[in-house]
Formats: structure tokens, sequence, C-alpha cells
């Protein structure tokens, strides 16, 4: 077992199969050991978790879940981009979220820390991260969150 499948074991993450986008893009590109993911949502066992806007429906700590369900999606493509072995990240180096938001709503930081925060947990500090929030009016079907990211590896 890997270092990071057993990071990832320790934490109780089991990744899914990669999501098939839902429009015309790839999932991922990998361009001279960067790979760049596409946006990921909040899939669990293959069903959106979060529908809704931040500030209405969706409450922080239930956008923040949804946040961390990204990323768990965002390192199943990761996991196919590296032919199975997440031990080829040398670094997380951005992730960008789009928070699906009511108009006076302002904790989209503290919503992204989901994913961020996950991020570090399973890489240490290459999980460190530049990082874009952006609260947004829609986002495709319905999702409260969205999640994309850039990755280095060997």
């Amino acid at each position: 077992m890997s270092r990071i499948d057993a990071r990832l074991a320790d934490l109780g993450i089991v990744l899914p199969e990669p999501p098939q986008p839902v429009a015309t893009y790839v999932p991922f590109t990998n361009h001279n050991g960067l790979v760049t993911i596409s946006g990921q949502l909040p899939l669990q066992t293959g069903k959106l978790f979060a529908v809704g806007k931040l500030g209405a429906e969706i409450d922080v700590d239930t956008g923040r879940f949804a946040a961390r369900l990204c990323l768990i999606n965002l390192l199943a493509q990761l996991r196919v981009a590296c032919d199975g072995d997440l031990d080829r990240v040398t670094g997380v180096l951005r992730l960008g979220g789009f928070i699906a938001s009511a108009p006076d709503f302002t904790e989209q930081a503290a919503v992204m820390n989901g994913a961020s925060d996950l991020a570090v947990e399973v890489f240490g500090e290459i999980g460190r991260h530049a990082r874009s929030t952006i609260g947004v009016a829609a986002l495709p079907l319905g999702a409260a969150v969205e999640v994309e990211g850039l990755f280095a590896i060997t």
C-alpha cells in the first residue's frame, strides 16, 4: 500500500470511481507533470450531496463537508492521472472553489476550508496550496460547491 493510500485509509476515506464529465470536457489534463483537474461536484456514493445556495438552504458546516467531498472526487481523478499511484504527487499547487451563494453570504472561505484542510491532512506540507474562492449565482446541477485543482506529479 502506498503512503498516500495508507493515509487515506487512516482518515477512513475510500476514493470512489472518478465521476464522468457532465458536459464537453475531459476530467483532467497532464502537461509536463502539471495535472489540471476539472471542477468536481460534491458527489457521495454517486449522488449530489448538497443542492442549493450557501446562506439560504445550505449552512456553512454542510458546505464545508460538500467541499471535502469535492476534494475526494478530485483525488479520485488525480489517482487516474497518476496511473493509480498518488505517491507521485509532489505538490498541491492550487485549488479553486466555487460556492453557490445567497446574495448576502460572505463565508465562502470557511466553506472552502473543507477542501483545503483535507488536502493538508492527506498530503502534509506538500498539500499546502494557493487558492481562490468565489461566490457564484449557480453551479451545474444545482450543486452548492464545486472545486478544481492543479497538482504537480513526477
